[in-house]
Parts: structure tokens; sequence; C-alpha cells
């Protein structure tokens, strides 16, 4: 095995970061001719190996234990600690989520190897491995060459591939077992991590209307809310919006919020920032509307209506009833 593919769980199905990481290591296997497989486990185990079955890989590798069933950093550290002892693999890949932020540190710890954490790029080059990481707010791109020998952890970035470029296939399920003593767990999770009360997850959102200063005021969210409502999307904001408690912290997309891939990110008084950018430029579909023709956004945007969103907001909702 040269890659092994962690997946997550969400909702009995592989998190949309994990099939974005499975792209990212077809596209390396491909160039190198190397083998990939993926690993799975938990209560959703079988749903999860089905699923990853259906793309082009090698293996799947299906963990069921019961100390698993249910997360905690403890027991998924170890399980991927021995496959990795077991089957060698030179590079581990990882959707940058919150649980694997939660448990991957750990790993490498144990493990004395980088974890070369939050990657928007990875390449190999005669045998030189370059992760590639944003800085400063997305302003400038830092390249890191791990100084020890594999295998190397990499988890990537929302959006650092596209899912809909995954190569399907078929691949083997493996019934994988692992074990160890129940004392290794320290700390069970009771609930998965959220940023607020909220259960919001806009990572797994396919349609986002986000709102940014332009609204004017806290007054007028409900104009952006109605919107989302009408055609079964979630909302989203700018920092802007966010620090003027507009709305709570959940809903913010950007460095320091949450980063998103929808299929449409519906964009409504957003300047452009590349504070906001840098969490929604993996958008299929970008439509933006701004009054300022000169806006930032219109520059990443796929259509673009120059505007107040006062007044064309309430009419598209309207008319989309």
């Amino acid at each position: 095995m040269d890659i092994l593919v962690v997946l997550e769980d969400s909702n009995g199905k592989i998190h949309r970061l994990g099939l974005e990481a499975i792209v990212g290591a077809q596209v390396l296997a491909n160039s190198h001719n190397l083998s990939v497989a993926s690993l799975v486990m938990g209560i959703n185990a079988d749903d999860l190996s089905s699923e990853a079955s259906q793309y082009n890989m090698d293996r799947v590798l299906k963990v069921k234990n019961d100390l698993v069933s249910s997360y905690s950093s403890d027991g998924y550290t170890e399980v991927v600690k021995q496959v990795i002892e077991r089957e060698s693999p030179k590079y581990i890949f990882f959707g940058h989520s919150y649980q694997v932020r939660d448990y991957v540190p750990k790993l490498s710890a144990k493990l004395m190897k980088p974890f070369l954490a939050d990657s928007v790029a990875f390449e190999v080059d005669e045998n030189l491995t370059t992760s590639t990481k944003q800085m400063y707010n997305a302003k400038l791109l830092s390249s890191i060459v791990p100084n020890c020998k594999p295998p190397y952890l990499i988890s990537f970035q929302s959006a650092a591939f596209n899912s809909d470029n995954i190569i399907l296939g078929s691949a083997q399920i493996e019934d994988y077992d692992i074990s160890f003593d129940a004392s290794i767990i320290k700390t069970q999770s009771e609930e998965p991590f959220k940023e607020s009360g909220e259960d919001l997850d806009l990572t797994s959102a396919d349609l986002i209307v986000s709102v940014g200063r332009g609204i004017g005021k806290q007054e007028n969210i409900p104009i952006a809310k109605n919107l989302a409502e009408t055609i079964g999307a979630d909302l989203s904001s700018s920092r802007p919006v966010v620090d003027s408690g507009w709305l709570p912290s959940v809903h913010q997309v950007g460095s320091s919020g949450q980063s998103v891939a929808p299929k449409m990110y519906l964009a409504l008084g957003i300047s452009g920032a590349i504070q906001h950018v840098v969490g929604m430029k993996g958008a299929k579909n970008i439509v933006a509307i701004n009054k300022d023709p000169d806006a930032p956004i219109f520059e990443l945007a796929d259509y673009g209506v120059v505007g107040d969103v006062l007044e064309i907001v309430p009419k598209l909702t309207e008319a989309l009833r």
C-alpha cells in the first residue's frame, strides 16, 4: 500500500472532505503509479465501506470494533496507528475536519512523523514531498518539505480537490481486524464538535445564501433568510456580519470561519475580501449581488448582478416561490 485515505462518517455517508481526499489520492496515484486504499470505522462502517468500494482504489479496509463504534480520539488514533504500522503506507490522507484536527496531532506524536495539516496542494517529485499551505489569510503560499522519511500525515483544506472529479471503479472490501485494550481510551466524546449551540455544518451544504455588510443592518437579515428557506439553502455570512452581532459565529465563512464548497454560493452584499474568499472559492457556481460594480467578488463570480440587495432579493424570493 502506498496511499491510505482515512474516511470520516457523516450520518452514514462519507464526509465530503473524505471524498475530496480520495480525489487527491487518485491524482497522486495516477501520476506515480501508486496503490490506494481507504480506511473506514465506526458504527456505520458497513455503509461507508460499501460507498467507498464504488471508487477507483485497490482496497477498502473496514474496521468493526465496539471500542470505535463511536468516536474517541484515543480509539481512532490507535486504529489508524495499527493500520499504518501493519501496512506501511507512504502517505496518509485526511480531510481537514474538526475530528481530524482533534486526533491526528496525537497520532503524529505517537508515530513521531509530521502532520502536514490544512494543505491546499501536495506534490511528489523525484522522491521530494512538498505540501503547500496558505498563510496570512491566504495572502501567501508556503511550501513545506518534511525532513524525515515517510510515512507522512496530510490533511487537505476544503475544496483543495473537487469531489466531482472522483473516479469511479470497484475496490475490494476487507474486514480488517484491529484489537486493543479498552484501557487505552481515556476520554469519550459525547457528541460531534460544534462551534456553537447551533447544529450548522456548512461544509456539507449544497446551496448557500451568504450575507455581507451590504445587507445594511440586522433587521434586514430576514430578507436573506427568506431567500435561503425558499430555495432550501443554508445561511452563512462574512466576518463583519458576525462581528456586528447580526448572526452567530457558526454562520461565518472565511479564513476564521468555515470553508465551504457548495454547488451554488449566492453572495449578497459581500465585497469579496480575501479573508472571505479563501473560505468559499471552492464553490462550483458563485452568484454575486452587490451595488458596487468594482467589488472584488465580481472577479470571482460566475454570475453577477449590480444592484441593491434590498431591492433585488425580495423580488427574487417572490419569483422563486
